[in-house]
């Protein structure tokens, strides 16, 4: 990574923490209880916003798998790689947090909820687009076979957002400014900003970590074919 890719990265991601940490602030000692929740609902200060930077993550990810199948050029490959990373990272933590309200909302851990489970299939669909690229070692196919598999798995991202107007479900249908009370927005808002930052700067490290990596790739030289082994016989001469 250049000096200025990683100021830029460390600078986004320290002012995503920043701005992060002020927001989760805001929720925990300003923002009133909810009303039906009471200070178990202050989880959703941050459970939410990971939601929505997952899949804005996956969102940009699907548009560099794009542009990497339609360009053919490493760094849209070094930005679909970048993003399904963060995104994946972000996925598991939006699973994690939701077990952990649950268990005092709805009694349980985990229950089949269609959010619940779509939500755990975007998770699992991206980690295989993790494992196939790992799998592959010619950097072409290697290049294709990623693009094509975070265009395949992105097709659960609008399922994922749909399930609770699609199916019953547990979970509350999309909130507008119009139903959340204003001291509960702030926090909210400026929590999803702060995960969006930090976010940014997640991607930009990654994208030139894997950009080096690739670039290694290339320059390393081929290795030659393995000797064909001798026979006894030959061996005896």
């Amino acid at each position: 990574m250049t000096s200025r890719s990683y100021t830029v990265a460390l600078a986004f991601t320290l002012l995503g923490v920043a701005i992060t940490a002020i927001g989760h602030a805001i929720g925990l000692f300003v923002a009133p209880a909810e009303a039906m929740m009471g200070d178990v609902g202050r989880i959703l200060y941050v459970h939410v916003p990971t939601a929505w930077n997952a899949m804005l993550v996956f969102l940009f990810g699907f548009g560099a798998a794009v542009a990497s199948l339609w360009t053919g050029r490493r760094r849209w490959d070094a930005w679909t790689t970048a993003a399904v990373e963060v995104g994946t990272v972000l996925t598991l933590l939006l699973l994690v947090q939701g077990s952990l309200w649950a268990k005092p909302t709805w009694g349980v851990y985990w229950t089949w909820d269609p959010r619940l489970t779509t939500s755990a299939v975007l998770g699992a669909a991206f980690g295989v687009v993790l494992l196939l690229r790992r799998l592959i070692d010619q950097p072409a196919r290697r290049q294709v076979a990623t693009a094509v598999a975070t265009i395949v798995a992105f097709v659960d991202v609008p399922i994922v957002y749909m399930s609770v107007r699609w199916w019953n479900s547990l979970h509350q249908t999309q909130s507008t400014p119009k139903t959340i009370d204003k001291m509960m927005a702030v926090p909210l808002w400026v929590s999803a900003v702060g995960i969006l930052v930090l976010s940014i700067g997640l991607v930009i490290a990654r994208w030139r970590t894997e950009t080096a990596r690739l670039a290694a790739e290339e320059r390393a030289p081929d290795l030659p074919d393995a000797p064909a082994p001798l026979h006894l016989d030959q061996e005896s001469r």
